[in-house]
């Protein structure tokens, strides 16, 4: 059985649940079992938010994660929560814009993207979670990026259809930062 636990942590208004929402409808739209699930303080936008996603070949037994395969970190006090809690040749993801500490687990892969100055190149500050997920798929391709790209495009509200083509290259920028960043350190 494949199956693989994500969260993704930062301050609520960085799109940490938004980015799970897209990873489990890209997984649902392509015959995936599919769990998310959104948790954030009480004080929403700048409070704590966070939510977990698993995604499966078969059906998930509980949806409840304390060692996920993968973190996705957006801020420092989510880096100091979850670092330990990754699986031990797990991926922790860390935005390095917001977050200046190293990691120091040495039986995780890891990778430092500085998602918020890729954003703002972009054009749109707020993309620093699609530059995040686009990372996140090049460290752990449970799903590739095309499917992630088609169900962003399939969900996401009226309101944002607008924004697609800066979501997509942001999504194209965290992949390429990851693939570049993880092939100097092999070399």
């Amino acid at each position: 059985m494949t199956e693989t636990s994500i969260i993704i942590s930062g301050f609520g208004g960085q799109g940490t649940l938004f980015s799970g929402q897209v990873l489990a409808y890209a997984a649902l739209d392509n015959g995936k079992e599919v769990t998310w699930i959104p948790s954030y303080g009480p004080e929403m936008r700048g409070g704590t938010a966070h939510c977990t996603v698993i995604i499966s070949d078969e059906p998930i037994g509980s949806p409840l994660v304390r060692n996920p395969d993968v973190a996705v970190i957006l801020n420092l006090p989510s880096l100091d929560k979850y670092e330990y809690t990754v699986k031990a040749d797990g991926v922790l993801i860390v935005n390095a814009s917001l977050i200046n500490r190293k990691i120091e687990r040495k039986n995780i892969r890891n990778i430092y993207i500085p998602a918020n100055e890729i954003a703002e190149e972009i054009g749109l500050s707020r993309m620093a979670n699609m530059v995040m997920l686009g990372g996140m798929i090049y460290m752990k391709p449970v799903l590739n990026l095309e499917m992630v790209k088609e169900a962003l495009s399939e969900h996401i509200p009226s309101r944002h259809r607008r924004t697609l083509p800066m979501n997509f290259t942001a999504m194209e920028r965290g992949y390429a930062f990851a693939q570049e960043a993880f092939e100097k350190t092999v070399a």
